[in-house]
């Protein structure tokens, strides 16, 4: 089995298929790189395809230790998986909690990023609901904990974002709650109590994002109600970004709509490749409505 080691020593485990640029893909909490399968089919056929296990996800490594795990390490990792491929730079393409960590990676790692594709990014951001949020996280771990991964999919499976899913297609919803009790208990009780529930608000990185010059995409599903206000703040402050709605879509929007999905990240990363990727012209942000004031 392929596995890249992080900076700290934990084992990261991957896939990769195709040749061409690197297009990394970061799967969300109750995902894992199999969740980015119809990714690595389509991307594959001209790019250099890549998905990894988070920390906590077996084959990964699953410290037990949640002090191993963050928002800053979950970073990092992408960082590590890049120099155990000995890659320069890629694209960064993450989902959710990997939309987080892609977002971060710009951060943290802007020189190594090709692009970033921040989807389904906003989960807790909201200030006035930011404690409820981190309370909701720290039940959720310790419901998981005292009930197994197996029980824990069969409520979290039915979420207000995930039904749409369910009802687009079923036998992709099966195969999505399947994998998620498949999970470790302790990995990913571990990952909502270091990762979900201490990340910083996307409202208190206003300044990190006004700095970041890398070519993002901001993507969500019009039916993701968390993440629709934090898409329009980073499209808003990211003075490199751009935002697309997929209509009729929940959360897990690269499963929910594969070909909507790779069509849109596809455009973008051609343009990206293709120097033409814009940064905003500052006069798209003038405070008159008619440009006659």
């Amino acid at each position: 089995m392929p596995y890249a080691t992080a900076h700290d020593g934990v084992k990261l485990y991957y896939e990769e298929t195709g040749a061409g640029a690197p297009v990394i893909f970061v799967h969300e909490f109750a995902g894992d790189l199999r969740s980015w399968e119809a990714q690595l089919r389509h991307f594959g056929q001209r790019y250099h395809a890549i998905a990894y296990n988070a920390r906590g996800y077996p084959p990964s490594d699953a410290p037990e230790e949640v002090g191993k795990y963050s928002q800053d390490r979950a970073a990092d990792d992408i960082a590590a998986v890049l120099d155990h491929l000995q890659l320069s730079r890629a694209h960064i393409v993450g989902l959710s909690m990997g939309g987080f960590a892609t977002l971060h990676f710009g951060f943290r790692h802007a020189p190594r990023a090709r692009s970033l594709t921040v989807a389904g990014c906003g989960y807790g951001a909201n200030p006035a609901k930011r404690e409820d949020f981190r309370a909701e996280v720290a039940a959720s771990a310790a419901l998981l904990l005292e009930q197994g991964t197996e029980k824990f999919a069969e409520r979290y499976a039915y979420g207000p974002t995930r039904v749409q899913l369910e009802n687009k297609s079923p036998r992709a919803f099966a195969d999505f709650k399947r994998q998620l009790a498949e999970h470790s208990d302790i990995g990913s009780a571990n990952t909502l109590l270091g990762v979900l529930r201490e990340r910083p608000s996307l409202y208190d990185l206003k300044d990190q994002m006004k700095a970041l010059n890398v070519p993002t995409l901001i993507l969500a599903g019009d039916e993701d109600w968390p993440c629709l206000l934090p898409g329009i703040l980073m499209k808003e402050i990211i003075p490199s970004a751009a935002l697309a709605v997929m209509p009729n879509c929940g959360h897990a929007i690269n499963i929910e709509d594969p070909d909507a999905f790779n069509r849109i990240v596809g455009n973008f990363l051609s343009y990206v490749d293709s120097g033409r990727w814009p940064m905003r012209d500052p006069r798209a942000m003038s405070a008159s409505f008619t440009g006659m004031r």
